[in-house]
């Protein structure tokens, strides 16, 4: 396979698929044709037990226009490889145009999961999935995602900008024992007012990541108060990866990580209602013409009808005028 065809296509082997949870997982993100894309799956099926869910995300909503900003046309193909037999692998292909109120693609019912979870089957070796997805840019419309050199590295902290967090100690408040910014104290203030508890087993000393950690802390906050149409699926993820580091770090940040999850669930629902919404106008559209088609047929089919109906006039004339022709005389018939 030549490097452009390569360049195309991502795998993603999902580990320890049997033990994952119910709710939604994403890939490392990959970048084709200048932009950046992740996978998101239910391993447990997205308000359908029984099949896995798989959908190609755009990665930086984020980072591109709003409004009249960006579009992308774009042929994409996702395959569950089966690793006994290629033959049996199960695929799905589209083409669609993606833009800010649409920002996922995919399949809500990919493969039943009975058929996934056979040991027989070839989908789950070793405990994992293997997951392929080939996409084609055909057109982007507004500007092409963010240079390679800000591509994410394996750290929690990447993708949560920090709210000045390079602010000296001179500049800030102590709330908690925590140094934040004027216009941060009072929002720090409630969050320890609502949970007092948060942050006692919290122990480093070093003020820089302390600094860091609230800031990351108000960033999760302040992605979660975003309108929902504003945050990307994959912006959530980053901000799980961000709260992830915080539980690691002995924050004790539970009630953070129910509102994320009810955030991210919303999410998922509004944009698969979306995909959801455009299968269903496609249906229409067919089931429309169809009607009008059988609308045409049905005028032709009166048409006949009031054709047939005119000719039965006309006969009747005639065998009426018959029946009251009076009948020949001897003169007429000997004539």
């Amino acid at each position: 396979m030549g490097n452009e065809e390569a360049d195309k296509k991502f795998t993603w082997v999902i580990k320890n698929f049997s033990s994952l949870e119910s709710k939604p997982i994403d890939s490392d993100e990959f970048v084709v044709g200048g932009c950046k894309w992740c996978l998101v799956a239910s391993p447990k099926g997205y308000k359908n037990a029984n099949y896995l869910s798989l959908f190609l995300v755009v990665a930086t909503l984020k980072t591109l226009p709003c409004g009249c900003g960006w579009r992308r046309h774009i042929r994409f193909r996702l395959t569950v490889v089966n690793q006994v037999s290629d033959n049996l692998s199960r695929r799905g292909e589209k083409e669609e145009w993606l833009d800010e109120y649409r920002t996922i693609c995919g399949y809500q019912k990919m493969l039943l999961l009975s058929e996934l979870n056979d040991k027989e089957g070839g989908f789950l070796v070793n405990n994992e999935v293997k997951i392929v997805a080939e996409v084609d840019v055909l057109q982007v419309i507004g500007k092409l995602d963010v240079s390679e050199d800000s591509q994410e590295v394996a750290q929690p902290l990447k993708r949560i900008k920090l709210i000045d967090g390079g602010v000296s100690v001179n500049e800030s408040i102590d709330v908690n024992g925590f140094q934040v910014l004027p216009s941060q104290a009072e929002s720090v203030k409630r969050i320890f007012e609502r949970h007092p508890d948060m942050a006692l087993e919290f122990r480093v000393m070093n003020q820089h990541m302390r600094t860091l950690c609230i800031n990351l802390l108000l960033n999760i906050i302040e992605t979660l108060c975003q309108p929902l149409k504003d945050i990307s699926i994959h912006e959530l993820g980053q901000a799980e990866k961000a709260l992830r580091y915080l539980k690691d770090s002995d924050f004790k940040v539970d009630w953070l990580e129910h509102k994320l999850e009810e955030v991210k669930e919303k999410k998922m629902e509004e944009q698969i209602g979306k995909t959801r919404m455009q299968e269903l106008e496609e249906d229409l559209k067919v089931f429309k013409q169809n009607c009008s088609d059988i609308e045409a047929q049905l005028e032709k089919e009166k048409q006949k009808c009031s054709d047939i109906e005119a000719l039965l006039e006309k006969e009747k004339t005639k065998v009426l005028a018959a029946a009251r022709a009076p009948p020949l005389t001897l003169d007429d018939v000997v004539c």
